[in-house]
C-alpha cells in the first residue's frame, strides 16, 4: 500500500523545506455511529456485527476524507470512541458508576451559559465515571481491534500519508476526569493509571504508529475547581508530577515515536482563568516526547507564540501549533492560517520543524461537536492551503 508507517526511516523531527499538516485526533462521526454510541452509553445492547461494520465504514470514510483534503499525517478519527478520555472505561478495570462533578471554575462564574451550552445526547459532561477499585489495563482486545481497523481502512483507501498516528489518554487526564473512590493517596492512583496506560502506549508503538498523548490537564489544572485559587507554584508542582507519571508510562516507547497534545480545554467558554503558557512550558518540556501540539488559534492565547521565544523548543522536537480554531463555524482564511504559522516560525529556532494543525479535535466528545461536520472538513482544507502559503513565504 502507499501508506508510510513509522519505521525508523521517517521521524517527526525530520526537517524538510515545507510545513507539513496534521490534525489532533478526533474527527466528525456519522449519525449512524453516534446513534450506536448513544445506545451503548445508555446501557442498551447493540448488535456486535452492526457495531463493527458501522465503525469500519466510518473509519474508512474518515481516512478517505483526510487523503482527499491532503493532510500529511493522519489517524482513524477516534471513530469508535465516545470521547478522547472516557473511552478508557472500556479498557481499565475498577471503574463503576458515575457521579456529578462541578464544571471548571471559569464556567462556574457563568452558570446560565454553561447549562445551556454543555449538553449532548450521547454523554453528560457533568457526570464523571467513578474509580471504585484498583486500576489495571484490560482493554487489549479493544485496543487491538482499533489498531487493526485503522490499518484495514488505510489498505482499503490506499492513501498516501507521510505518517500515521493514534491517540491515547494521558495518565493524568484519566485521574483528572474520573472520581476517585478507591485510592487514599493521589500519587498511588496516578501511577497505577500510568502503569495501566503504558500497556496501551506500547501496543500502539509496537504496531508502528506514532502515539499522540492527549494531556489537556498539563495546561488546564488551574481551571479546575480544586486548583482555581491555588498559587502558580502549586499548579507547577502537580503538573510536574503528571509529567513524571507520563514519562514512567512511556519508559518502553521511543521518544521519537511520541507526540503530545495539550490545550486549555476544547470548549467555547470564557477561559479567563487559564494559566499562561509561558509559566508551564518549562515543565512540559520535561516530557519524554519529540512532538508538541499547543493551541495558537484560540482567541485567548494567540499572543502566546512569544512563549516559544522565551522558552525555546528543545532540540530535536517538532512543534505542532494549532492554527485553526475548532470552536467556531467560521472557516479560517488560509492567509490568516499562514500568518499564525509565520508568527510561530519567527519565534522558534530555524532548525525546529513545524507541523500545522487545528487547535484541538473536532469531535473530542461524541455528540458535542461545536463545528458542523462539513465545515470541519472545510477548515482542514483551509489548513492545507494555509500551510502551503506559509511554506512559500518561509522557504
Amino acid at each position: 500500500m502507499a501508506c508510510i508507517y513509522y519505521s525508523g526511516e521517517y521521524s517527526m523531527t525530520d526537517t524538510e523545506d515545507r510545513i507539513r499538516t496534521t490534525h489532533i485526533g478526533s474527527l466528525p462521526r456519522p449519525p449512524e455511529l453516534l446513534e450506536l454510541l448513544t445506545r451503548r452509553q445508555d446501557g442498551e445492547e447493540v448488535d456486535q456485527d452492526e457495531w463493527e461494520s458501522t465503525v469500519a465504514d466510518a473509519t474508512r470514510a474518515v481516512v478517505e476524507r483526510q487523503d482527499e483534503v491532503g493532510l500529511d499525517i493522519a489517524n482513524n478519527g477516534e471513530q469508535s470512541r465516545v470521547s478522547f478520555n472516557w473511552y478508557v472505561e472500556d479498557r481499565l478495570s475498577g471503574i463503576d458508576g458515575e457521579r456529578e462533578q462541578e464544571l471548571w471554575a471559569d464556567l462556574q462564574e457563568f452558570p446560565e451559559y454553561a447549562e445551556e451550552t454543555f449538553k449532548t445526547d450521547v454523554i453528560d459532561l457533568s457526570m464523571q465515571p467513578v474509580v471504585a477499585d484498583r486500576i489495571e489495563y484490560t482493554g487489549h482486545e479493544e485496543a487491538d481491534a482499533e489498531i487493526d481497523g485503522f490499518f484495514e481502512a488505510l489498505e482499503d483507501v490506499d492513501a498516501d500519508f507521510e505518517d500515521t498516528f493514534m491517540t491515547s489518554a494521558s495518565p493524568s487526564i484519566v485521574t483528572a476526569t474520573h472520581v476517585n473512590d478507591h485510592y487514599d493517596d493521589y500519587a498511588e492512583f496516578l501511577f497505577d493509571v500510568a502503569d495501566a496506560m503504558a500497556e496501551e502506549y506500547e501496543r500502539i508503538a509496537d504496531a508502528g504508529l506514532t502515539i499522540q498523548i492527549d494531556a489537556p490537564e498539563f495546561l488546564t489544572t488551574g481551571q479546575t475547581a480544586a486548583y482555581a485559587d491555588a498559587p502558580l507554584d502549586e499548579i507547577k508542582e502537580i503538573t510536574q508530577l503528571h509529567v513524571e507519571a507520563l514519562n514512567e508510562a512511556l519508559e518502553n516507547v521511543p521518544a521519537d515515536q511520541v507526540r503530545l497534545h495539550t490545550c486549555w480545554g476544547s470548549y467555547e467558554g470564557p477561559h479567563h482563568l487559564d494559566t499562561d503558557l509561558t509559566d508551564l512550558l518549562p515543565v512540559i518540556y520535561e516530557a519524554d516526547i519529540t512532538g508538541l501540539s499547543i493551541e495558537q488559534a484560540n482567541p485567548r492565547h494567540q499572543h502566546e507564540y512569544r512563549a516559544f521565544a522565551e522558552h525555546p523548543v528543545p532540540d530535536g522536537w517538532t512543534l505542532i501549533p494549532g492554527v485553526v480554531d475548532v470552536k467556531t463555524n467560521i472557516i479560517d482564511h488560509p492567509e490568516t492560517i499562514a500568518d499564525r504559522l509565520e508568527r510561530v516560525a519567527d519565534a522558534v529556532d530555524d532548525s525546529t520543524p513545524i507541523v500545522a494543525a487545528p487547535d484541538c479535535g473536532f469531535g473530542t466528545q461524541a455528540g458535542l461537536g461545536m463545528v458542523d461536520p462539513e465545515i470541519a472538513w472545510a477548515k482542514l482544507e483551509a489548513l492545507v492551503e494555509g500551510a502551503e502559503i506559509a511554506t512559500e513565504r518561509l522557504y
